[in-house]
């Protein structure tokens, strides 16, 4: 189904509007996939905040024009789904994950911060915790002192007591 010249604008300014947002993006092959799996793709990106879409080669080239993801012109051949996120980790644990149970799907390249990224970099940066779990981390890192110090308060009314119990029991057996 061929798009007219109005809908062609309307694909690029959303696809352009979600790359400007954008701190990553990957290009991965998705011939031989069937509606379900895409489907599924997609259900999973959603819930991790990815943005996957399907644009023909020559409006994806409108679209990374003029912007850090630019570097990606070159390799806008083939059946390809675009798929972005703020988050650099999210976007690549969700290809990467959906790829290994379907083989079918083929990471090409992505981009983040201007500079390509191959295969093996976007595996190494699926690998690395996402932004939830740092979060979670970082809040323990500043909690874990806060936490010593109130365990460290409340030690000493509660040996005092513990000494004041075991004086009344020492009475009690004498």
């Amino acid at each position: 189904m061929s798009l007219n010249l109005e809908e062609k604008k309307a694909v690029v300014s959303a696809v352009a509007e979600q790359i400007a947002n954008a701190n990553a993006t990957i290009l991965a092959e998705y011939r031989g996939l069937s509606v379900a799996q895409m489907m599924g793709l997609r259900t999973a990106a959603r819930d991790a905040g990815v943005f996957v879409r399907i644009v023909k080669n020559t409006l994806a080239r409108r679209v990374v024009e003029g912007s850090q993801f630019e570097c990606l012109q070159d390799h806008l051949v083939g059946p390809l789904a675009l798929a972005t996120s703020e988050d650099p980790v999210a976007v690549a644990k969700v290809l990467s994950e959906f790829a290994k149970h379907n083989d079918r799907l083929q990471i090409k390249v992505g981009a983040m911060n201007g500079a390509v990224l191959n295969g093996t970099e976007i595996a190494a940066l699926a690998k690395l915790p996402g932004r939830d779990e740092l979060l979670a981390k970082l809040v323990g890192t500043l909690q874990a002192p806060v936490q010593k110090f109130v365990s460290t308060l409340n030690e000493v009314p509660s040996k005092w007591v513990r000494t004041l119990a075991a004086i009344r029991d020492s009475k009690q057996a004498a």
